[in-house]
């Protein structure tokens, strides 16, 4: 008996994942996108003009079981002297219940072009590897309690029924930056090769996700930072910008603005598409609000950030919102004899 029902709920819920899974799987999200530069878009590799290296954290719902955890690393480097620059990024996402695990390691490449005097353009692409796999045996059915204790008596085992699953895919992603002093404007799409994502040994082709991303950057006067030789213009300035995405079913839009007074960042935004319904639910999903910290130290820089999205949605606040932690360091691995080229910075910012 309890064979018997531990397959049929095994087999339902095989059922149920495939069937969600066509329809609304989606990839993972950053609040603070412009803090996660190669994953939103291969366009942003080497976009410092140094070397870099960076982290970043989220976990959405934390007050609910089916809570998402989000890790990302990445590392890029600018070659001055060939206009290029190179990155790679590796991203470990774990999801619901069941403890779906998605683990991917890409390597960026972007090229980049002055067209005109303060008018930029840069180019990329990304090939990844992607693992995806899942583990029955953290669920657990009703016939496993006793039900005068409410405690575990039988535990899931693998000769009850198979319980790990996994499914390893290339993807192709390609993205495009327009630049100048104070906007920019840029488009990536990602799993252009439509991977089948299926687990479970059907077709499940993973939706292509695109991303237009822009802003604009007024700067105010600036302000002195640091003492005696270290001491120099901090940036002062008020950015607006967004963000729309669009895959499969799912379209979402944020919209918000930064202030910068350096070595201080605060941040504002609103995510949603209010006039959108999904599945009958309006798609109102957040307020962010983001904190930063700039400290600069001649070429060497570090950024840290950190945000709240404060859910407004049917879901509600009850489901603990989402905390967000972004890290970047960035150093200069250039000859200290050869000057550095004046070259167009993209202006967008650093959370």
């Amino acid at each position: 008996m309890h064979l018997k029902l531990n397959f049929f709920c095994f087999s339902l819920l095989c059922l149920i994942l495939l069937s969600a899974g066509k329809v609304t799987a989606q990839d993972p999200q950053f609040s603070q996108f412009y803090a996660a530069p190669l994953y939103l878009s291969p366009s942003f590799a080497g976009s410092t003009g140094q070397a870099r290296a960076g982290m970043n954290y989220r976990n959405q719902w934390p007050a609910l079981d089916a809570n998402f955890t989000t890790v990302s690393a990445y590392f890029d480097y600018f070659i001055e002297d060939k206009n290029s620059a190179i990155g790679a990024i590796i991203t470990r996402d774990r999801e619901g219940l069941a403890g779906l695990h998605s683990l991917s390691f890409g390597l960026q490449y972007a090229y980049e072009i002055e067209f005109a005097k303060g008018i930029g353009f840069r180019p990329g692409a990304q090939i990844a590897v992607y693992n995806r796999n899942i583990n029955f045996s953290r669920l657990t059915f009703g016939d496993q309690f006793d039900p005068n204790t409410g405690e575990i008596i039988s535990p899931a085992t693998a000769e009850q029924f198979r319980t790990d699953f996994s499914k390893t895919f290339l993807d192709i992603a390609f993205g495009g930056l327009f630049y100048t002093r104070n906007a920019w404007l840029g488009l990536s799409a990602f799993h252009l090769n439509r991977p089948n994502q299926s687990i479970i040994d059907e077709s499940n082709n993973l939706p292509i996700k695109y991303s237009l991303h822009g802003g604009f950057k007024f700067y105010f006067k600036p302000n002195v930072v640091g003492q005696g030789i270290y001491a120099r213009e901090g940036e002062r300035s008020i950015a607006p910008a967004f963000q729309y995405r669009h895959q499969g079913e799912f379209d979402q839009f944020d919209l918000g603005l930064y202030f910068t007074a350096e070595p201080l960042l605060v941040g504002l935004w609103y995510r949603g598409i209010p006039f959108k319904t999904l599945n009958g639910f309006n798609n109102n999903e957040s307020i962010v609000i983001l904190f930063g910290f700039t400290q600069r130290m001649g070429n060497e820089y570090l950024n840290i950030g950190y945000s709240f999205d404060y859910t407004i949605s049917q879901l509600g606040p009850q489901s603990g919102g989402a905390h967000e932690i972004s890290l970047a360091y960035s150093w200069s691995m250039r000859n200290p004899r050869k000057p550095p080229k004046d070259k167009l910075v993209i202006p967008c910012p650093d959370f």
